[in-house]
């Protein structure tokens, strides 16, 4: 019997949100090492545990790094780049260019250049001549993503809209003439862990508030998208919220139909759309998702409503941000670029609360 070795992992960027949560599942991966782990605040080699207290009992194997390439690439044969917009994707590209797998989480490799110095400002875009790496939607684009050296994960927003609206876009029964409205909200940690006197304990809990309001960076990334998929020039007015809690994304689009359709109808095309995947699922007639029923999954939750009065379809999409809309769904991507299965290291059973 011929025992495959597993294949070597690392983490730049381990200690914020999206790198952690990595950390957490990679470490439970069946086809997994952790090799290499880097954050830009350490400057020397320090035991995770000192810096992730959760993750104590790997501290005598771990060490987190200070970043260098050459020791990234001697030790890792895919490498999770989790850093900030504006830092993360030269250092993917670098790496990718170095014959490491690279999957990163930033904004950095989604958009073309002219649309990213709009959407990113003061941040470097990346050359105009770049080719544009796989966009890791993996439940619309498995087999680009198959076999891929260089993938860009969707934004936590992006994956809870698409994923949302990409089975109705697609159809003859939207209205392309009107505008689709979302209204998104997430949890804090999609925030970062930047300090930010808004998201202090003291002015988020009780609280609610719209933020970036026209300006989100994620709504070119979801018109791009759903444009590519489609053919079609689709138009999202949406506005994005926190909730005081921790995480977790709840989306909710109005799609305005061009004539009477069925629930029964809309149902079948979705339904059809993600019969064959793992992690989207449509929840029954009547039911609505919440945030508890993703937490710590790579789930997507969808359900439907025909609004005859109005003519609209309203459509309900919620992710753990920090799962399906990071972490989650980098290592899906993983999975589809080695050929393992897809559901290897991930969860589909919320935590129970």
């Amino acid at each position: 019997m011929v025992v495959t070795p597993p294949v070597r992992a690392g983490i730049i960027g381990v200690t914020g949100y999206s790198g952690t949560e990595l950390l957490r599942i990679l470490l439970q991966h069946p086809h997994l090492e952790v090799t290499y782990l880097a954050a830009r605040q350490v400057t020397a080699a320090t035991p995770v545990g000192t810096l992730l207290p959760s993750f104590a009992a790997c501290s005598g194997t771990l060490l987190v790094h200070p970043f260098c390439e050459t020791d990234c690439v001697d030790a890792c044969d895919v490498v999770f780049v989790a850093l900030p917009s504006g830092v993360s994707g030269d250092i993917a590209l670098s790496l990718s260019n170095k014959g490491v797998v690279v999957i990163d989480l930033s904004g950095d490799l989604r958009l073309p250049k002219e649309v990213y110095e709009q959407w990113y400002p003061h941040r470097s875009p990346l050359p105009a001549d770049q080719a544009p790496p796989v966009y890791g939607l993996s439940e619309w684009f498995s087999h680009a993503v198959t076999g891929a050296t260089l993938v860009s994960n969707p934004g936590c927003y992006a994956t809870a809209v698409e994923l949302a609206l990409l089975p109705i876009v697609q159809s003859p029964w939207m209205d392309a003439r009107q505008s689709v409205v979302v209204d998104a909200k997430s949890g804090t940690t999609g925030a970062g862990k930047s300090p930010a006197a808004h998201l202090t304990f003291s002015e988020m809990t009780e609280n609610f508030r719209a933020y970036r309001v026209g300006r989100h960076q994620h709504l070119p990334e979801i018109e791009q998208t759903l444009t590519q998929l489609t053919g079609k020039s689709v138009s999202i007015c949406m506005t994005t919220q926190l909730l005081p809690v921790a995480r977790g994304i709840f989306a909710t689009c109005y799609v305005p139909l061009v004539g009477p359709v069925s629930d029964l109808e809309l149902r079948t095309l979705y339904e059809d759309a993600y019969r064959e995947t793992v992690f989207v699922s449509m929840l029954p007639p009547g039911s609505w998702p919440d945030l508890h029923s993703v937490r710590g999954t790579n789930q997507c939750l969808l359900s439907i409503h025909v609004d005859a009065r109005n003519n609209m379809l309203q459509v309900f999409s919620v992710i753990d941000n920090l799962q399906k809309g990071a972490a989650g769904q980098a290592v899906q991507n993983c999975n589809r670029i080695f050929g393992w299965p897809e559901i290897s290291g991930l969860s589909v059973i919320a935590s129970a609360l």
